[in-house]
């Protein structure tokens, strides 16, 4: 047996479907009913041209959500983007200006949009680690952000690679059983490197009497090979509720910083066996030079030098968002950068292998920064069981309502069966999605970091969409700031994935 033939695949993705008439979902099926029975009432009432007309009415709301594009968008939300869109220009809410000429507080250049009212402290864990709790005061969420340095796959075997890939299973299930946790997201960052540590542990190895062949030969490689060079960083952010079960008291910051500090080494000691390397978590400083330079590209290399020379620049958490940004339709200016996210809309069909997101991960040369952002809700084991027979009894509905029921449906049932089995026998459920963020430093450079993500999402057998209209929200939650985007949903995620 060869090598390809007994490598290790993954896949059984299921998307919850509700039960409904000719695959309509049961706010389809709840319309089809409705405007029969608005139908017969108006033709009792009115005769046939008032029955006529309202079928027609009921008709154009059914084919609304009925009509679907590749990515499952139906009629009815693209419509309703445009219009939330239109509204958003109306107001002027898609510009922003900050600092002493802006509109904000005390002058600061606070983050906009999603994270505007969050407010960052800092703790030790019980390890006496320093690390960043970041409040959310709309939704009273907390979150911590681990660093990770990645083994990476090169050179390892394929055990080794199931057994990481196994425990990474297992953390993630292991948060469900958490109390208080909310969401976790893990976020690979792929820039240039600007050379800066390199220079510095270089010359602090150079001896004294060495001679000046050997120092010309360094100083000429830690000239040229920043060139074409990147970095690579990994975090995982971590969210947990302030009430730490249903219906409990919410806790203040400083309650939820003493329990989090005891909790963290466990976190973190679970990460190292998944193949994460290192785990720690960041200090408000550094989740601070995080976010500033998402935000302003250009600084990362004042912020990499500063630090090369021992003296890290001092950032507030009121500090670290842009001066101003614009966003539009398809793309988000910010200070120096403009960037472009897409969002994840179809996973993987069938299996892949663990290496499927591999190029999608990597750097790219038309791509001055890019991040891949996972982002994982881990589902309680008590509603865990309740969802995947909600999900088998809908899929068996689904494939016995129709005489000749389509390949697709008996895949979701088989899918769906599946599911349920594995949760029986005591897996964990998570709910996932993907965003793909690419920024570059000058407009003309958009098309080639857009034609290059097309490119790597083909090779990730990942179907991905620009998210239009809410660019700058997009772009928030796939920074490392453990937004949880459906708390900030104004149609409630239920009644958007039934449209």
């Amino acid at each position: 047996m060869s090598a390809e033939s007994s490598q290790r695949s993954y896949g059984n993705w299921v998307s919850p479907k509700s039960a409904g008439l000719l695959g309509l979902g049961s706010l389809g099926t709840a319309i089809l009913f409705v405007g029969a029975g608005a139908t017969v009432l108006s033709v009792m009432a009115g005769g046939l041209i008032a029955g006529s007309a309202t079928a027609v009415v009921f008709a154009l709301v059914l084919l609304g959500v009925a009509v679907r594009d590749k990515h499952g968008q139906s009629l009815l939300i693209r419509l309703s983007n445009l219009l939330f869109w239109a509204l958003t220009k109306r107001s002027g809410a898609y510009i922003y200006r900050s600092g002493p000429l802006g509109l904000a507080e005390w002058g600061t250049t606070q983050i906009p949009g999603l994270a505007a009212g969050s407010k960052l402290r800092e703790f030790r864990d019980s390890y006496d680690r320093p690390f960043a709790l970041l409040q959310m005061t709309t939704t009273s969420d907390y979150t911590v952000v681990i660093g990770t340095e990645p083994d990476g796959a090169a050179l390892v075997d394929r055990e080794q690679i199931d057994v990481w890939v196994a425990d990474w299973g297992h953390w993630l299930a292991s948060l469900g059983e958490e109390p208080g946790v909310e969401a976790a997201s893990v976020t690979i960052e792929t820039a240039p490197d600007s050379g800066t540590r390199l220079r510095r542990q270089v010359r602090a190895q150079i001896a004294d009497d060495a001679p000046d062949f050997a120092r010309e030969l360094l100083e000429e490689i830690v000239d040229r090979y920043p060139e074409g060079s990147a970095t690579i960083k990994a975090y995982v952010a971590v969210t947990f509720a302030a009430t730490s079960r249903a219906g409990g008291r919410k806790r203040s910051a400083d309650e939820v910083g003493r329990e989090l500090a005891s909790r963290l080494p466990g976190l973190t000691r679970g990460l190292g066996a998944t193949g994460a390397g290192a785990a720690r978590p960041l200090s408000a400083q550094e989740l601070c030079e995080v976010i500033r330079t998402a935000y302003d590209p250009a600084a990362a290399t004042a912020i990499d030098e500063a630090n090369s020379l021992g003296e890290p620049p001092e950032l507030y958490w009121a500090e670290v968002g842009p001066t101003a940004h614009e966003t539009a339709w398809d793309h988000y200016r910010h200070d120096s950068g403009l960037s472009v996210t897409w969002m994840m809309s179809g996973a993987p069909r069938g299996n892949v292998p663990s290496s499927v997101l591999s190029r999608l991960l990597a750097p790219h040369r038309d791509i001055i920064r890019k991040r891949v952002t996972l982002l994982y809700r881990p589902i309680d084991p008590a509603r865990a069981a309740a969802i995947v027979e909600a999900d088998v009894r809908a899929a068996s509905f689904n494939l016995t309502t129709s005489n000749k029921p389509t390949a697709r449906n008996m895949g979701q049932a088989r899918s769906a069966i599946a599911t349920a089995t594995e949760e029986a026998g005591g897996a964990g459920l998570v709910n996932f999605g993907l965003l793909v963020t690419a920024t570059v430093l000058e407009p003309a450079q958009r098309a080639d970091a857009a034609a290059a993500i097309d490119n790597l999402a083909a090779t990730a057998r990942l179907r991905l969409r620009v998210v239009h209209g809410s660019q700058d929200s997009a772009f928030a939650a796939a920074l490392p700031l453990g937004i949880v985007l459906p708390k900030h949903l104004q149609i409630p995620g239920a009644v958007r994935d039934q449209m």
